[in-house]
Formats: structure tokens, sequence, C-alpha cells
């Protein structure tokens, strides 16, 4: 690797860093000095440095993290007000809040929480996406058999939070895969990049005791089956997971002399958003494999 190959890698660590530091530290205060020094850069210099290798400035880079939070608060924790959500996101007042919020998605606060247009969301809310934190230590393990309660998603991926949303409703509402108590995964059949969009499908599951019964949201019944599996450990945000995911099939597979089983690759959420910041998040992504 040359000098300069070698300087920009060491600058992009150090940006890096500084966009997981915010994304970690969202309730402290962000001020350009404390940023500059963790990115090791000069506060003269480093608002100037950030809008150029992020395309805004650090002030919206953190205003916007502060809002995707928020929309995800309002979604899926509805036991919190949303005024408590606007002083989380660091505004002075409900109102600005809701104005900034709107600017940015289109709805209101209160819009969003009674009906989230995702699909909308996604296409505005864009940033640099977070690299997570470096792991690509495989292991084999052997998974139990696990019965869940599934909800199929099928169609595009920027709606996949509909479905979350209707997930959450019926497991608080049955109280058979309580969240706190019950294992989360993700049964994922495509890759959303090389899938049209009406043809994307994902498991949302939840493991139960017992069969589910029939219930207005289409929950289902179904079984992870055990058997051998390679098993890597994601760190941070979701978003992330393309990397690891990448490497199992393109790097670790080959080399392994493993063969794959008939079953997709899933995920099991350790933990969830906004639970815990991005940055907190832990995720196993499983590769089913043969029996040898």
């Amino acid at each position: 690797m040359t000098d300069l190959a070698m300087q920009r890698c060491s600058y992009k660590d150090r940006m890096d860093r500084v966009c997981d530091y915010i994304r970690d530290n969202l309730d402290e205060d962000l001020s350009v000095e404390r940023l500059s020094r963790i990115a090791l850069f000069s506060k003269y210099h480093f608002h100037r440095q950030f809008s150029e290798y992020t395309g805004i400035n650090v002030f919206r880079f953190i205003q916007l993290i502060r809002l995707k939070r928020a929309s995800y608060q309002l979604a899926f924790s509805q036991n919190l007000r949303i005024i408590d959500i606007a002083f989380d996101a660091k505004f002075e007042n409900p109102e600005s809040f809701a104005r900034a919020f709107k600017k940015l998605f289109g709805q209101t606060p209160s819009q969003f929480r009674k009906k989230p247009q995702w699909k909308s969301w996604h296409e505005k809310y864009r940033l640099p996406i977070p690299r997570g934190k470096t792991n690509m230590q495989v292991n084999i393990v052997k998974f139990k058999e696990t019965k869940v309660a599934v909800l199929e998603h099928r169609g595009a991926v920027e709606t996949l939070n509909d479905s979350v949303g209707v997930f959450i409703e019926w497991r608080k509402a049955s109280q058979l895969s309580p969240v706190k108590t019950s294992n989360t995964y993700g049964l994922a059949y495509d890759d959303p990049k090389i899938t049209p969009p009406e043809k994307f499908r994902f498991d949302l599951c939840g493991s139960v005791e017992t069969d589910v019964p029939a219930n207005p949201q289409g929950i289902l019944t179904k079984i992870i089956p055990g058997g051998r599996c390679a098993v890597i450990r994601h760190l941070g945000p979701h978003e992330a997971m393309d990397d690891k995911i990448r490497f199992l099939y393109g790097t670790w597979l080959p080399e392994s002399n493993e063969e794959l089983r008939e079953f997709p690759c899933f995920f099991h959420y350790l933990n969830l958003f906004p639970d815990v910041s991005e940055q907190e998040l832990i995720t196993d992504i499983y590769l089913p494999l043969k029996e040898i």
C-alpha cells in the first residue's frame, strides 16, 4: 500500500470514528471542539473536512441522526410522549421539532406516529452507511431447532418497518412472544440489492413455546431447523451488516470446504433500536451448513 493510500485509509478511519461517536453519544454535548478532538483534526478545519467527507455539515448530520432515532421512537415506542421525544432530540420545544420533522419526512410527528410512511422515509433519509465495528471471526455452532411466530413480509425492503410495526402490535397483544424474554430473528430469503421490490421476502420472527392461534395480524407458526451453522457477530447498525454477509458468502465459504443447507441466511437480533443506540446493536448472522 502506498503512503498516500495509507494516509487516505487513516483519514477515513478517523472520520468514521467521529460518525460512530456521534451515533453512540446523541445525548451528549456534540460540539465541534469535542468532535475535532475525537478525529484528531484541527478544530479550525474540522467542519469543512467533515462536510467534504459526508456531504453535509456536522450539525446537520447530528440533527439527522437524532431525527432518525426520534422516528423510531414515534413508531415503536408508543409509551413515549412526543414532547419527551422532542427534548431527547435536543429541540428547544415541540413546535421546532415538529417543523424540522415535517420538513425532512413530509409528516408531522403525530401523523408519523399514527401511520408512518416508511417508503417515503427511506427516500428522504440519506446518510453515509455506517461501517459498524470490525469483526470477521466465524464460528461453527449447533443451532437448536426453534419454533417461531412469523410475520411474512413480502414487498419492497423500504416498507419492512410497516411489517415490524404489525409484528410488534401482535407481540404486545398476544403476549405469546414477549420481546424481553423471547428471541427475535429475521429470515433473509432474498438480497434486496438484486431482487425486484415486489419479490423481496423477509420473515420477522419471535420464538414461541406453542403454536400461534389465528389472529388478525396474520402471524404464522414456523420452525427454524436445528443444525450446523456458521455464525459471525455484527456490532453496530443493521445497515452495515452487508460487509459481513458478503464476507461469509464470498470469502469464508469458498475457503471453508463447507456446503450450504436448504435454508436461508438468518439473523438473531440480541437487542433492538431504539431501545439501545445503533452503535450498541448486537446481531448474530447465521449461515446454515450441511451436516458432516
